[in-house]
């Protein structure tokens, strides 16, 4: 049962599609005050009870012992320490004592204490009083998820090729780099169906625009590349660049597409161009005419986006920095003691995604002037619903790959995610495996993380350990930084080690897009804690190691350096398989713990006593894949 309760007259997000009658907040079932213009509501907790919830977000699937907010930052680095990522995913289910959901549509930010300043304690600070929350009470936490995803709508169904394997670094930045990654995968026989194109293929990264000389006949590469089963899927950012003669900055500027400052100035801010205007995704005006830009490189033969620094990230306001240059002059010739050289170092230090920026810059929404503050998280949001939008128009859905690195619930519907600059780091394999089951409770099917990591260098067994997760998540992309070791399958030792993993997934692509698509016409996840099938187990409510892939199997990575294997936890018979290319071994195990060796080209899988797993022949290319003559794993 969902029941929804309002406060004020809250900003019209778009997240819900249910129609449901609201209550007062009176009613609502917590204890709740407004305090200086918030309102806060707490609940108690038992010492058994878990936290789940918060899609994308740092630390574990049981979201206690920590604070956490909402407010879509950029940040690159995904440290315990941090409260906030990319996404503001609003949702947070209690499984224990009670079971219940709470999703709260605010596109502000709010604050989650869960049991960090009293350890038997919830406390939710909503930063204003403009909301709606919806209250979801259940005996099962899956049919709690349920209701949810119900009330939210169905997760979007990217096309089939696009559970090929991906390749993406900043940056291939022209046609001799694309065709050496494909010829590098194609000579080491590991199956490619994506190469991406970063910041670079752009002409001055202005969006919507081919650098000439990179590419000089960009439309004919890409008929190319497609012939040989490969889709190219260039990168968008949130800002247009600012000069004269560009046509869509001047568009912009003329039809008042961009957002503003409180005085009526267009807010200009520093990002990869240089100075930029930031479309005012919030109006449906400018949704329609940024959305029709990507028809562009449609028309040229791309299939599939992402959408990056939509936070939005910005370097720097023009202001900020010209506050800056004054305040560095204003010291020229003194002599720096501590106080002055690090108020000096914390000036520029602190001019990227600068809160008193966001402060200054107003939107049109239905034509009331808004400050950013209020609706922050929803932005990047609406840039792929400004996208989604147009591509369900034009082509349908189904057709086109989307993925954006901010989001609010209700851009599920039009786009997956992927989880944003993260490491080359051991403890990122978990990191990535914990978001998993968070970002499907909210609506996001199409999901993972740049495998290998994409900031520092990656390490052989790191890369292969990181894939063998990712031959399990929907969006399977290996991406690197600038500056960093080629991470390439085909760049390291034994290539056929990577050929193998790879090959798993290619198998698996039959059960793995059947289960997706499931999952997603009926509100299900694909991942799930053991917890939801096993709550009585004490030893499967407290493993975050291990989840659920729909209702067949079980997964559970290996995440450690310079091991042969790892602990595994059965909370019943089931077969464990390992997949190794075209090789497949299987035993059966009883319930309890067992230690299992998994080589570096091996993936394991656990498949449920009674079900089954169907499996195809390796290909190149997705669309080379057989999928009607399957073999079956038993369990």
């Amino acid at each position: 049962m969902i029941k929804k309760f309002t406060l004020g007259n809250p900003i019209n997000t778009e997240a819900v599609v249910l129609k449901a009658d609201s209550h007062s907040v009176d009613t609502f079932p917590f204890e709740h005050r407004i305090e200086d213009g918030k309102f806060i509501f707490e609940f108690s907790m038992e010492s058994s009870d878990i936290i789940y919830g918060l899609g994308e977000a740092p630390r574990g699937i049981n979201k206690r012992g920590w604070i956490y907010e909402s407010f879509c930052s950029d940040d690159p680095f995904h440290t315990e320490t941090k409260s906030s990522l990319y996404a503001a995913h609003n949702f947070l289910m209690m499984q224990g004592s009670k079971n219940f959901g709470i999703f709260i549509d605010f596109p502000a930010k709010i604050r989650w204490d869960i049991g960090y300043t009293h350890e038997d304690k919830t406390v939710v600070t909503i930063d204003g009083t403009d909301f709606d929350i919806y209250f979801i009470d259940d005996n099962k936490p899956i049919d709690i998820v349920k209701e949810f995803r119900y009330a939210i709508g169905k997760s979007y169904i990217p096309p089939f090729w696009a559970f090929g394997y991906q390749q993406s670094r900043w940056s291939y930045p022209d046609e001799t780099a694309v065709d050496a990654v494909i010829d590098g995968y194609d000579k080491a026989n590991i199956p490619l169906d994506c190469v991406y194109l970063d910041i670079d293929y752009m002409e001055r990264y202005k969006d919507f625009t081919v650098d000439s000389e990179k590419f000089p006949d960009f439309a004919g590469y890409v008929k190319k590349k497609k012939e040989q089963g490969i889709h190219l899927i260039p990168i968008i950012d949130a800002g247009v660049k600012k000069e004269t003669g560009y046509k869509i900055y001047e568009e912009g500027l003329i039809n008042d597409f961009f957002c503003k400052k409180s005085d009526g100035p267009v807010f200009e801010g520093g990002v990869w161009p240089g100075i930029v205007g930031f479309p005012d995704f919030l109006n449906k005006e400018v949704r329609e005419w940024f959305g029709s830009k990507y028809k562009i490189l449609t028309d040229m033969g791309i299939d599939g986006f992402w959408n990056d620094m939509n936070e939005p990230a910005i370097f720097y306001s023009t202001t900020g920095l010209e506050n800056a240059l004054n305040k560095a002059k204003s010291l020229e010739g003194e002599n720096l003691d501590l106080s002055k050289f690090f108020e000096l170092k914390d000036t520029f230090t602190g001019l990227s995604n600068n809160p008193a920026d966001y402060s200054s810059i107003y939107h049109n929404i239905d034509g009331k002037m808004v400050c950013h503050d209020k609706v922050h998280n929803i932005y990047g949001a609406n840039m792929t619903k400004a996208a989604g939008e147009y591509f369900e128009k034009e082509f349908g859905k189904s057709k086109i790959l989307m993925f954006s690195r901010a989001s609010y619930v209700g851009a599920h519907r039009s786009s997956g995610i992927w989880f944003g600059d993260n490491h080359s780091w051991w403890s990122h394999i978990l990191l990535n495996l914990k978001m998993l089951p968070s970002a499907n409770m909210c609506g996001f099917l199409y999901c993972g993380a740049d495998l290998g990591g994409f900031n520092e260098n990656a390490t052989r067994d790191l890369v292969l350990r990181f894939l063998a997760l990712g031959v399990f998540t929907p969006l399977m992309r290996n991406h690197a930084a600038l500056g960093t070791r080629n991470q390439e399958c085909y760049n390291f030792d034994n290539s056929d080690d990577f050929k193998d993993i790879i090959e798993v997934r290619y198998r698996l692509i039959p059960y793995l897009y059947n289960t997706f698509c499931k999952a997603s016409e009926t509100n299900d996840m694909i991942f799930r804690p053991l917890a939801f099938d096993y709550p009585d187990d004490k030893l499967a409510r407290e493993c975050e190691t291990q989840l659920l892939l729909g209702d067949e199997c079980m997964i559970c990575p290996v995440y450690e350096q310079n091991v042969n294997g790892r602990y595994v936890y059965l909370p019943e018979d089931m077969t464990y398989v390992k997949l190794s290319g075209t090789n497949v071994e299987t035993r059966f195990m009883e319930k309890g713990i067992h230690y299992i060796d998994v080589a570096l080209n091996e993936v394991p899988l656990f498949i449920k006593k009674g079900k089954k797993v169907p499996l195809c022949k390796p290909a190149m290319r997705t669309s080379l894949l057989d999928v009607e003559n399957l073999e079956y794993i038993e369990g």
